[in-house]
């Protein structure tokens, strides 16, 4: 099996507000996933940080959570994707101010994979989607 973390997990372990052993916790031996949508906003961390200090910090970190299997997006990911869009759209609730949480939602539900995040009010309306939270 496996579970894939949301970027809120990556940056709480590289601020140092949850452990690695938080996050084993809850999801024990099972295998962890990055999402490249995740790198995606880690690096835009990385460039809107104006301190060089933590600029230098968050681009170490990134470069250690790349060492992580990382998933793939491709045609299955993208149908996941555009059929969430339109159930929320027709919920009311839209993807568009939230694009980068539905890819990684349609990565976790094409690998069969529960998300593991600390934002669960940002996901739970998301059908077939299995949240583990912290």
């Amino acid at each position: 099996m496996g579970v894939l973390i949301d970027t809120c997990i990556w940056i709480d372990v590289e601020r140092g507000t949850l452990s690695p052993a938080d996050v084993q916790m809850i999801t024990g031996e099972e295998p962890v996933f990055i999402s490249p949508i995740t790198i995606a906003e880690l690096a835009f961390g990385v460039e809107m940080t104006e301190s060089e200090s933590t600029k230098q910090k968050r681009a170490a970190a990134l470069e250690r959570l790349k060492k992580k299997p990382v998933l793939t997006v491709d045609s299955d990911t993208g149908a996941i994707f555009g059929r969430l869009s339109a159930v929320l759209r027709k919920k009311g609730r839209g993807a568009d101010f939230r694009i980068q949480d539905v890819w990684i939602t349609s990565q976790a539900i094409q690998n069969g994979f529960p998300l593991l995040t600390k934002n669960t009010k940002d996901f739970q309306d998301i059908p077939g989607l299995t949240l583990l939270s912290i």
